[in-house]
């Protein structure tokens, strides 16, 4: 009952509930997190496909909104020539133009033409129609003159002439051409080709409303110019910067037969607008290329939710170690109070004894006088030691002493202690073998507690017969180097750490009376004071050897 009294109590049931509770947490954490993982994987590959189609779109826009239009600076005044300058720089800047149609229009109210686009008193008459195409040995170019294959071409001619009669027949004499109307006047666009009319100023479309009108009494003629673009999709180039997310990214047509992905594949897409509405831009990947990226994306997150999993393991290892410690700290602390008591206890019991004898008895004899005083005496030395040893300790502990450092001759100083030595341990056998050339710079009475240490230990944990110490003291350069060997009971090599700390006790017969685990400790203690250091070699049954060195 009394060691469950004063056991330390370990709780190992809240730290295995903690560990449970962090292992769950982690496991549902990495949980989430991939199938968060996952998800937004899936929604980058849906989202992201808008940044290819604008990408890829780039070329066609910078053709549509900015190389069209330089038709409109000439003014309709373009001939072949130049028209075949401007054609070629398009075919070869834009790749997906696989085709370019000059059509050199007069805008006239010459009765006498019937052939072209007519309306009212307005004709709209192709001069000569170019067609341009270019090849590896340059630019190609196709005329034609003749009215009749010219009427093969006639709806371009038509669609333009159209919008533009409808826009006239509207347009005030303040009018100012909008982007708008621009777009919808100007430009015709079919999937597959764009047509474009250069843009009149603002006064050539009020005479051509006067001609439709018939306000005019003679015979004018103005010059325009239109141009047929004929566009491939198919020579667009795909511009896919998001690799890790598209595995294939590709042109396909709108309509014709029906391309499914395929069981292990996902797929998005998005039309292409305006004259390449024919055509869609079509996103694929494997799903075990998705899975990859996903993978990718979830091993940083994994590190994180590791990393914090194994700092809260490290945590509770810390926990644990902290209940490990206090539990030898509690059972240090309980033993020493125990083995302290017992110390105290022997000799007050035996001056309490004396003590009674000397009150009790009537008469005492020189002899009786004397021996009660030698025990009183003895016993209150071995108090007064073991006070001085614990005081001593907590002094060098805690740097409160003061060093008093004196010329020590270590052959005298030792041969001294091994005298006293000798008649305290009759049956002890104690060589010395001392090589100095200097005396030692330390405290005298601090360098004999661990002298005096080291021996009674070397008696005290050897069995009879086997009572043999031998100090060996020797000078370097550098160091002396003082040796204790004795050939002892030894120590378990396990033990070595373990020894020189405060209150521990080795569990063996010769620690069953009287140690509180204070020696080894207040011997290292002083040696690393005097600034000296102290290391121990041992093996089971054959001794042990104790070495000091201190600085010359």
């Amino acid at each position: 009952m009394k060691a469950e009294k004063y056991s330390y109590r370990k709780n190992y049931g809240l730290l295995l509930m903690f560990f449970i509770v962090i292992s769950g947490l982690y496991i549902f954490a990495l949980f989430l997190s991939r199938n968060y993982t996952e998800s937004h994987i899936k929604n980058e590959f849906t989202n992201r496909k808008s940044e290819i189609f604008d990408q890829t779109l780039i070329p066609f826009n910078d053709f549509f909104q900015n190389r069209i239009p330089e038709v409109s600076f000439y003014q309709g005044f373009l001939d072949s020539v130049q028209a075949g300058k401007y054609a070629y720089s398009i075919l070869s800047s834009y790749p997906f133009v696989r085709e370019i149609g000059f059509f050199d229009l007069q805008f006239n109210n010459d009765h006498n033409l019937n052939y072209g686009f007519i309306v009212n008193n307005l004709r709209i008459q192709p001069k000569t129609i170019t067609f341009f195409t270019v090849s590896r040995s340059g630019l190609n170019k196709n005329t034609i003159l003749d009215r009749a294959q010219m009427g093969l071409h006639s709806e371009e001619i038509n669609n333009i002439g159209v919008k533009l009669a409808t826009y006239i027949d509207k347009l005030q004499a303040n009018a100012k051409l909008s982007d708008k109307d621009i777009l919808k006047v100007f430009y015709t666009i079919r999937p597959g080709q764009i047509t474009y009319l250069n843009i009149p100023r603002v006064n050539d479309l009020i005479v051509y409303k006067s001609i439709m009108e018939g306000n005019l009494d003679h015979t004018v003629g103005y010059e325009q110019d239109m141009f047929n673009f004929q566009i491939d999709p198919m020579y667009l180039e795909v511009k896919n910067s998001y690799t890790n997310l598209y595995e294939k990214v590709a042109i396909v047509p709108l309509v014709g037969a029906p391309i499914t992905p395929e069981d292990d594949e996902i797929s998005t897409e998005m039309p292409l607008p305006g004259a390449l509405a024919d055509y869609k831009l079509l996103f694929r990947s494997s799903k075990s290329f998705l899975s990859e990226e996903i993978n990718r994306s979830f091993w940083p997150v994994l590190g994180g939710i590791s990393l914090i999993y194994i700092i809260l393991i490290a945590i509770l290892y810390l926990i644990y170690r902290n209940l490990e410690i206090n539990g030898r700290l509690f059972k240090l602390q309980y033993d020493f109070i125990n083995n302290l008591t017992h110390e105290f206890k022997t000799p007050v019991s035996v001056i309490k004894i004396a003590g009674n004898n000397i009150k009790s008895a009537q008469i005492l004899s020189d002899e009786e006088r004397k021996m009660y005083g030698n025990i009183l005496d003895q016993e209150a030395d071995r108090l007064n030691n073991l006070m001085n040893k614990l005081l001593s300790f907590s002094q060098i502990e805690n740097k409160t002493i003061k060093l008093n450092k004196e010329e020590v001759d270590l052959e005298e100083f030792t041969e001294n202690l091994v005298a006293s030595s000798r008649i305290k341990y009759a049956d002890f056998k104690i060589s010395t073998k001392i090589d100095v050339r200097t005396s030692m710079l330390a405290d005298p009475v601090l360098l004999s507690s661990v002298f005096q240490n080291m021996i009674d230990n070397a008696y005290k944990y050897s069995k009879a017969g086997h009572k043999i110490l031998d100090i060996t003291i020797q000078q370097n350069k550098k160091n002396f180097v003082i040796t204790f060997k004795d050939e002892g009971i030894g120590i378990e090599k396990a033990e070595f750490n373990n020894i020189f700390k405060k209150f521990y006790r080795i569990k063996s017969q010769y620690n069953q009376q009287g140690s509180i685990g204070l020696g080894l400790a207040f011997c290292k203690e002083i040696t690393e004071f005097i600034g000296g250091d102290i290391t121990v070699k041992s093996q089971l049954g054959q001794g042990t050897t104790f070495t000091l060195v201190f600085p010359v």
